[in-house]
């Protein structure tokens, strides 16, 4: 017999919630705790269908003995529920560009790190990139914009690195927008981080092919998600969301995507939201064979691809928590001044505050100023890409 009172990480859930790797104690019959002899985490769905079956509505559940991937937040020794993260002394924009460009650089290296690793056949450990996605969620949680501005600085040769960074990102802020658990978050980060792993097995002259692949070649392309099976398949102590991130981001809602043809109620949200962010992030950052789009452009083609290929009100939400102007963009404003939406934070969509260096209207770089448009006459005119400039705006970020 146990009682429910004797630790604070044994719970009772009801039945219907139980998820794989939770970790049952106990059942409820007729509102009498029952121990039971065979104690041990959910294997598969064949177990909860039994006590289901057999009229069991709730169970105990020891959180401390459950899988980390089950979706029972564990808390550390001093944590408070519902501050997962500790909280930062406020630090200067500097700063945080700093401490974002450091994590950027961490990230890099080690999915570098790891891509040299899986192409020899190694495993992937899954430790290094919960650490990597704990900063990331601290970063977002504290004040994403220095974090959007330094992403916004891409190169073309590092887009595999660059683009898998800026998913996890796009998704621990998506997911915060959409008021997901913390935990969840993590695991999509990780996700996000891993999505592409596939594409070390990829032949390098297809993957980095400057131009429109054959269908041949597209279809050895799509095969990068079939190594991501067999590599994720291989990884001890990654979660599931973690896997459906990166195993469902070509997926449609049709059932005309890949690896496994999944359709509707198939992809779960996570799911959804990955497909969502890979091609946003695609779409905006400069490759070998395109220059980058505007993200106002971005989101007209995601539009379009709803509802077959995107969760249409997905999509709406994503513009609405990435905003129609996003941090770390070019905008051109009504005096033909071009700057970058440079803070968000607590504002309407349409009066951040622009960091201007540069002039449309006299071909040359301006004297470099904070313009806040809740007090400017002026506003923005349009968004712009990097390319449709004369100059190069990476230096004033």
């Amino acid at each position: 017999m146990i009682d429910s009172n004797e630790s604070s990480n044994i719970i009772k859930i009801p039945v219907t919630k139980l998820n794989l790797g939770m970790f049952v104690t106990a059942i409820d019959r007729n509102n009498s705790t029952v121990a039971i002899a065979n104690a041990g985490q959910i294997k598969s769905r064949t177990a909860v269908a039994q006590l289901v079956k057999n009229n069991i509505k709730h169970v105990w559940v020891d959180i401390d003995h459950s899988s980390d991937s089950c979706g029972l937040k564990k808390m550390a020794p001093q944590e408070v529920p519902g501050k997962p993260l500790a909280k930062k002394a406020s630090l200067s924009r500097d700063t945080q560009q700093k401490q974002a460009k450091q994590l950027l650089n961490e990230a890099k290296g080690l999915i570098k790190k790891v891509l040299s690793e899986t192409f020899e056949g190694k495993a992937v450990e899954v430790a290094p990139f919960e650490a990597v996605a704990d900063k990331m969620l601290e970063s977002v949680m504290d004040d994403a914009d220095a974090f959007k501005c330094i992403s916004a600085l891409r190169t073309k040769d590092a887009y595999l690195l660059e683009h898998s960074i800026n998913v996890a990102f796009l998704l621990v802020t998506f997911g915060k927008h959409l008021k997901l658990d913390i935990d969840v978050l993590r695991q999509m980060a990780v996700g996000g981080i891993l999505h592409d792993i596939g594409k070390v097995k990829v032949d390098n002259k297809i993957l980095h092919k400057p131009g429109k692949l054959t269908p041949e070649e597209f279809e050895h392309m799509k095969l990068h998600q079939t190594y991501a099976i067999e590599i994720m398949e291989d990884t001890q102590g990654i979660s599931q969301i973690s896997k459906d991130v990166c195993l469902m981001h070509h997926e449609k809602l049709d059932g005309r995507g890949y690896p496994k043809g999944l359709k509707g109620d198939e992809i779960p949200i996570h799911g959804r939201m990955s497909c969502i962010v890979d091609i946003f992030d695609a779409l905006t950052a400069t490759r070998c064979y395109k220059e980058a789009m505007s993200p106002a452009a971005a989101f007209k083609i995601l539009i379009s691809l709803t509802p077959f290929h995107l969760d249409q009100s997905l999509v709406y939400e994503f513009i609405r928590c990435i905003g129609v102007y996003p941090v770390g963009s070019l905008v051109q404003l009504s005096d033909e001044r071009v700057g970058i939406v440079w803070e968000a934070k607590n504002r309407d969509a349409l009066h951040p505050i622009v960091k201007c260096f540069y002039s449309l209207k006299h071909r040359r770089y301006t004297e470099v100023v904070m313009v806040d448009l809740l007090k400017a006459e002026v506003n923005i005119e349009r968004g712009i890409s990097p390319s449709s400039l004369d100059v190069d705006p990476s230096p004033f970020y």
